[in-house]
């Protein structure tokens, strides 16, 4: 089992670049794929990005691609979403979530392959 705290979240300009993190408790996290959802005020929650274990392969909602960046950093048993050039239509309730697996490339991108979640972290845009 593993628990995950996010932070980096706030109150932020439009165009700013913020960079949330994902601090993941336990000895385990190598064998975990790791993603990032968000859930905006009157709307479901949706994928943001995702990594591998192996942290060689992501993918990215298209709303995103170009401007936010996933990473992981195994050794702080942590993951991270850089996100750039920010709109306020990235307003939203930040969720990293884990999939445990056995496959050291693939990403997922559905919430119910993820198996852990965060609490979240707000992010607010203003323009």
């Amino acid at each position: 089992q593993v628990q995950l705290v996010e932070s980096g979240g706030g109150l932020v300009q439009a165009g700013d670049s913020p960079r949330l993190s994902c601090a993941a408790s336990g000895r385990t996290f190598i064998r975990y794929a790791m993603g990032w959802f968000r859930q905006a005020p009157g709307k479901e929650r949706e994928f943001v990005a995702a990594i591998s274990l192996r942290g060689g392969d992501t993918y990215y909602a298209d709303s995103v691609k170009g401007r936010f960046t996933i990473s992981r950093d195994n050794a702080k048993s942590t993951v991270y979403l850089q996100m750039n050039s920010l709109k306020p239509e990235d307003t939203a309730v930040y969720y990293c979530a884990a999939n445990p697996t056995n496959s050291g490339s693939t990403t997922y991108t559905a919430q119910h392959q993820y198996n852990y979640w965060g609490q979240g972290t707000q992010v607010t845009v203003s323009s």
